[in-house]
């Protein structure tokens, strides 16, 4: 069954730079493992909330805003998508991410949509 994996990450938190630097390499690393065992599909990391856009369609027309504006200091920081036997495994996977350590790892299984058959 395959699940996102979205990481929660707080855009005002300061790090230095050996900080960023060492979590690459851990992030790096963890993206190699799970290629190699064949449970990542795909993923990667996001800009900065304050680039997003939020698109809305009323009465036909189109509204574009800035967003996301959410009631928290925590923003979708990247995500990756994986492929698991079952949601165990997926949360083991998640908490091997090096993320889990600094961030939250929302972890949500695909739904199996009926256009898709």
């Amino acid at each position: 069954m395959k699940y996102m994996l979205l990481f929660w990450v707080d855009e005002s938190a300061e790090t230095t730079a050996d900080e960023d630097a060492a979590m690459m390499i851990a992030v790096k690393s963890w993206v190699e493992l799970m290629t190699e065992r064949g449970v990542r599909v795909s993923g990667g990391p996001l800009r900065s909330a304050r680039e997003a856009k939020i698109v809305h369609v009323r009465d036909r027309e189109l509204l574009v805003s800035d967003g996301p504006f959410a009631e928290t200091k925590e923003q979708i920081g990247g995500y990756d998508v994986v492929e698991c036997a079952d949601l165990d495994s997926a949360l083991a996977v998640a908490a091997a991410h090096p993320l889990a350590r600094t961030a939250q790892v929302e972890v949500r299984p695909f739904w199996d949509a009926p256009w898709d058959h």
